[in-house]
């Protein structure tokens, strides 16, 4: 019994870490794409590791199965809430905040690559 109770509340405290984390990162994060990604870590580790340990300290009840429920429904509406957040994001004109534009050392690098391809006999 001890070993359970232990159980759960490591994975009670790290689903609050994370939470705590993630909503740390929503308040210091630049723009709406990266804090997007902080909401995501609040709702899948957050959320999965406190429901987990809660599962474990409920033990094998008609709790644990509605906590299951709750879960299932985060997991699988939460990357499609945010998926759809982004692409709102997207479609009103907003861009991501970058320190640099790494656009332009991507086409450097393909512009290399189609050089050396047509430097090499077939």
């Amino acid at each position: 019994m001890i070993l359970l109770d232990a159980a759960s509340w490591l994975l009670i405290l790290a689903g609050c870490f994370f939470i705590l984390v993630g909503a740390f990162g929503i308040l210091r994060l630049p723009d709406v794409f990266t804090r997007a990604h902080a909401a995501s870590v609040i709702e899948t580790l957050g959320a999965g590791f406190l429901f987990a340990g809660l599962m474990i300290q409920a033990g094998f009840t008609q709790v644990t199965l509605k906590l299951l429920f709750v879960l299932l429904l985060f997991f699988f509406t939460g990357p499609a809430i945010t998926h759809a957040l982004v692409q709102a994001a997207i479609q009103i004109g907003l861009k991501p905040e970058l320190a640099e534009d790494r656009r332009a050392r991507l086409d450097e690098g393909a512009k290399t690559a189609a050089s050396k391809d047509q430097g090499r006999p077939s």
